[in-house]
């Protein structure tokens, strides 16, 4: 088993703090590392790799910090990394994502599967992954807890939320995946030191020619992403506790949030 899997680059989601004067998140100076659910989709591939032999590639695409950030990739367990290195891919949405690592994935060639986290910890749009099955033309199973290879064909399990499904794709195909699915390894130091001498290969835009002109407008916008706007009450309760647990209870009461 050849195995892909598109890992992005994120700050530091547990440091993120908002700003209170305007209520917007700082991200200066946060450490940037790859999201909780590729994680889970790089683990997976490593566990694949173990029972049935094969290699891992990650493919990711960042900030020059990105040569660093995948030497946790490599460590783990996969094999040899590709990183996409250039101004035409910062602050781009889900489509463009999608359409750069498309051309990645064919210049790299053979492969029989392609794992991606079901959506990315910083917007959680969950469009990369079957945007990216499209253009390259696969089945595309989304939000797999179970996975399985069997003869020549992904058998996986997904979690609808109230129910379960089976789902059988021939292989090459595209698996995105859910938390469930495992719990992810963290590395010793042997194998960190091991990891940072695998291959690592960095590509530019003219490396696996494409254009402004492809990439073509964003299609998506964030509006907004202001924390959420909280007002205290302001309301000091002075008395013996039993007396304070009888006022809060009525101010709450009052408000609406305790039923009465």
């Amino acid at each position: 088993m050849d195995i892909i899997v598109c890992l992005k680059q994120t700050v530091d989601m547990k440091q993120v703090r908002i700003k209170k004067e305007t209520r917007k998140p700082v991200l200066d100076g946060l450490p940037l590392l790859f999201g909780d659910l590729d994680r889970n989709a790089l683990e997976e591939a490593v566990r694949i790799k173990e029972k049935e032999g094969g290699r891992v590639i990650v493919l990711s695409m960042g900030s020059p910090k990105l040569r660093d950030t995948v030497k946790d990739a490599l460590a783990v367990g996969a094999d040899e990394a590709f990183i996409l290195i250039d101004s035409l891919f910062s602050n781009v949405d889900s489509k463009t994502t999608a359409r750069i690592l498309a051309k990645a994935i064919q210049k790299i060639g053979k492969y029989d599967l392609i794992l991606l986290g079901e959506g990315s910890t910083d917007n959680y749009s969950g469009q990369t992954g079957p945007r990216l099955a499209e253009l390259l033309d696969l089945p595309a199973i989304t939000y797999v807890r179970q996975l399985e290879h069997v003869d020549s064909r992904a058998r996986a399990v997904r979690n609808m939320e109230e129910s379960f499904e089976v789902v059988e794709a021939q292989l090459p195909a595209l698996i995105t995946v859910t938390s469930g699915i495992n719990e992810p390894r963290i590395p010793t130091l042997t194998q960190i030191l091991r990891g940072s001498k695998k291959p690592v290969k960095e590509w530019k835009s003219t490396d696996i020619g494409i254009t402004v002109d492809e990439l073509g407008e964003k299609e998506t916008e964030v509006v907004s992403n202001l924390g959420p706007l909280q007002q205290r009450k302001k309301i000091i309760f002075e008395g013996t506790p039993d007396e304070n647990i009888d006022n809060l209870v009525n101010c709450l009461l009052k408000e609406g949030v305790l039923g009465g």
